[in-house]
């Protein structure tokens, strides 16, 4: 019997791992992705430049372990709390907030790359020598010019992010590769003002309301979710005492 237990608890725990490690790696694959996908973008540019001027230049490797470093540096940002500091406010304040909070992340994460490459080579850690080599030998321009790079593509994988939350997980995914644009363009404004009205009518009216079968209210919200979720098309209005106009005018 004790045996069977144990074996029970040793399967519970290796499952719990296998559910931790899937889920980080989860997170972090769609942003070492992404960054590798740009990383080698922009060293095959660095690659054509510099072809000019017949200089060889290989960074797969580079850019690689620096797209491993930036998705690692967003897994640990994001267990931060304060980092969904401005998801209630408008789009443009969560998306900037995010996007410094792990550039500065992966600054410091390159530094610790840099201090590593330096301990490596020979370098003594004390007595200011690695400050020193920082100000002295250590490129700054290069790290700069990464650094900006990593700030642009942050952005852009930021907004992508929290559009994709917006809409639903895995909306925006849909929109680009599954759905027609004359079927989207077509339904587009519909669904924005049936969510519009449906935003009003929770507004309007408490939980208690909207849970009663018998009150128009509630029937107008059957209604837009069936309309939302396509089950028939027909428009359902409420009576005339539920305050809420079809046309989207509000109360």
């Amino acid at each position: 019997m004790s045996i069977s237990v144990v074996d029970a608890d040793g399967k519970g725990h290796r499952s719990r791992v296998l559910i931790f490690v899937g889920h980080e790696f989860r997170e972090v694959l769609p942003p070492t992705l992404f960054f590798f996908v740009g990383f080698n973008l922009i060293l095959f540019t660095k690659r054509l430049i510099l072809e000019d001027y017949l200089i060889q230049y290989a960074g797969f490797f580079i850019a690689t372990t620096s797209a491993l470093i930036v998705g690692k540096s967003v897994l640990v940002a994001n267990m931060m709390p304060f980092l969904r500091r401005f998801d209630n406010s408008p789009l443009v304040y969560p998306v900037l907030f995010k996007t410094l909070v792990y550039t500065l992340v992966v600054f410091f994460a390159r530094l610790i790359e840099a201090l590593a490459h330096y301990l490596i080579h020979g370098g003594i850690l004390g007595g200011g020598q690695f400050i020193e080599h920082l100000t002295g030998s250590f490129s700054w321009a290069h790290f700069t010019a990464v650094q900006l790079w990593i700030f642009v593509l942050f952005f852009i994988y930021v907004t992508a992010s929290e559009l994709n939350q917006l809409f639903g997980d895995g909306e925006l995914f849909r929109i680009f590769f599954t759905r027609r644009s004359s079927a989207l363009k077509s339904t587009r404004r519909a669904r924005i003002r049936l969510l519009t009205r449906l935003g009003r009518l929770t507004e309007a009216y408490p939980i208690e309301v909207l849970a009663d079968p018998l009150s128009p209210p509630h029937a107008y919200l059957i209604g837009i979710l069936r309309h939302l979720a396509r089950e028939r098309p027909a428009r359902c209005e409420p009576g005339s005492g539920t305050g809420v106009s079809t046309d989207g005018s509000g109360r």
